[in-house]
C-alpha cells in the first residue's frame, strides 16, 4: 500500500509503542483498514476527507474579504501575496513604530522581508528576533507573527507591559522564513515541508530549512538523501533563506538577546540543544524563562505545553536554527511547536487561530519581560 508519513517527518522516528500519522489515498482506505485490523495495530481515523480539509482553508479565499487591509483578518489563513501586502501597508500607515526590510532573496528570487518593530528612542537596543514558517505546511507560525505585531501595534497605547517591551527593545519579525515552500503549499501541496531548490541528479525539489545550519550538520535526525522531508542539503546554508537569516544574525549577534522560532504541531516549548543530550551553560535561566512561559500560555484556555530540551522533549536533530543562534551567541534561543498535538495537525483549524495565538502571545510576552530582568 502507498501511504505517505504525515508526522513526524522521516521514518527515523517511528518506534514501537510511537505514534504515527498517515494520509491514505481514498481508493485504498477499504483495504488498508482489514489489514491493520489483522496486524492487530490499532488505529483511529482523525480525519475521514483529508482533502475536503484542504479545500475549506485554502478554496474559499474570494469570500472572505482578505485583502481588505484596512480591515485585515487575522483569524484566516493567508497567501504569501498578501502577507507582503499587510506588510507594505503596516510600513507606510505605522512607521512610527515599524520598520521593513529584506534580508536577500529566496531560491525562486522572493524578497526575505523583515519587520523592525519598536519605538526608535534610542540608537542602541536590546533585540529580540521573531520567526514563522520556516517549514512551508505549518501555517498557524505566519499566522501567529501576524497576530503579535497586530497586538504590539493596538495596544502599544494601553498595555504598560507592551509599551515596555517597545521602548526598552526591537523585535525583529519574519512572518514567512520559507516564501517558497509557504507559497507552494498553497498553490500546489499542502503538506510541503522544505524550500524549493532544486537537485538535478534526484529531480527532487527542496532542503529542510531547520537542518541546513551550521551547527552538527548533517548528523543524527538529518537526511543526506535529497528526496526525505528532512534532507539537510549539500552543505550547511546552501538554501539562500539560510544563509541570509545567519549572516543578518551575525551581524546582529551582539544585539540579538533572544532567538524564538515558531513551528507546528506538539504543544511543546523547546531549547536547546536538539543535537545532543546535554545541559546548556545558562540552563537555570532558560528553564525558568520556559517554566513561565508555559504557565502563561497555560491560563488563557488550561491548554498545557510540555517544555525542556528538544533533543529529550522532542527529539534529536542536527543543524537547527535554534542551536545554531545558541552557538553563536544568542543566550535565549527557543524553538515554540503551537497546536494541536496531532488531530487536526497542521490542518489546524481557522477556528483556533485566535486561541492558539491569543495563548502564544502571554509566552511570548512573558519570554521577553524575562530578558528585561537580570537572570543569574
Amino acid at each position: 500500500l502507498q501511504v505517505d508519513l504525515w508526522q513526524p517527518s522521516s521514518p527515523l522516528h517511528i518506534a514501537e509503542g510511537t505514534v504515527t500519522d498517515v494520509r491514505v489515498p481514498r481508493n485504498t482506505t477499504r483495504s488498508l483498514l482489514p489489514f491493520l485490523q489483522q496486524a492487530n495495530i490499532p488505529y483511529t481515523i482523525l480525519i475521514s476527507d483529508l482533502q475536503q480539509a484542504i479545500e475549506n482553508q485554502t478554496g474559499v479565499r474570494a469570500h472572505r474579504n482578505r485583502r481588505s487591509l484596512s480591515g485585515y483578518n487575522y483569524e484566516v489563513y493567508h497567501s504569501l501575496e498578501e502577507i507582503e501586502d499587510w506588510m507594505h501597508y503596516l510600513n507606510r500607515t505605522h512607521s512610527d513604530l515599524v520598520y521593513m526590510f529584506s534580508v536577500g532573496k529566496s531560491y525562486e528570487g522572493r524578497p526575505l522581508y523583515v519587520f523592525k518593530l519598536g519605538k526608535r528612542s534610542r540608537p542602541y537596543k536590546k533585540a529580540v528576533w521573531i520567526d514563522c514558517g520556516i517549514h512551508a505546511r505549518e501555517w498557524i507560525g505566519p499566522a501567529f507573527c501576524q497576530w503579535f505585531v497586530k497586538e504590539a501595534l493596538q495596544t502599544y497605547q494601553t498595555d504598560p507591559d507592551m509599551r515596555k517591551m517597545l521602548t526598552q527593545l526591537y523585535f525583529y519579525i519574519m512572518p514567512v522564513f520559507n516564501v517558497d515552500g509557504y507559497h507552494f503549499s498553497w498553490t500546489n501541496d499542502r503538506f510541503w515541508r522544505k524550500t524549493r531548490s532544486k537537485n538535478m541528479r534526484f529531480h527532487c525539489h527542496g532542503v529542510d530549512a531547520n537542518r541546513n545550519w551550521k551547527v552538527k550538520w548533517c548528523d543524527e535526525g538529518a537526511s543526506l538523501h535529497p528526496c526525505d522531508d528532512t534532507y539537510c542539503g549539500p552543505f550547511p546554508e546552501s538554501e539562500p533563506e539560510v544563509k541570509a537569516v545567519a549572516h543578518f544574525l551575525r551581524k546582529h549577534r551582539k544585539q540579538i538577546k533572544a532567538y524564538l522560532s515558531f513551528h507546528a504541531y506538539a504543544q511543546m516549548l523547546l531549547y536547546p540543544y536538539s543535537y545532543k543530550y546535554a545541559t546548556i551553560p545558562n540552563f537555570s535561566c532558560v528553564e525558568s524563562a520556559a517554566y513561565n512561559a508555559v504557565n502563561a500560555l497555560h491560563s488563557a484556555y488550561g491548554v498545557r505545553y510540555r517544555y525542556g530540551p528538544a533533543s529529550s522533549t522532542l527529539y534529536v536533530s542536527s543543524g537547527s536554527s535554534m542551536d545554531w543562534a545558541y552557538k553563536n551567541g544568542i543566550p535565549y534561543a527557543f524553538a515554540f511547536e503551537l497546536r494541536d498535538t496531532g488531530h487536526f495537525g497542521f490542518l489546524l483549524p481557522e477556528t483556533l487561530i485566535k486561541p492558539t495565538c491569543t495563548e502564544t502571545m502571554l509566552a511570548v510576552k512573558n519570554i521577553t519581560l524575562h530578558l528585561l530582568k537580570k537572570c543569574h
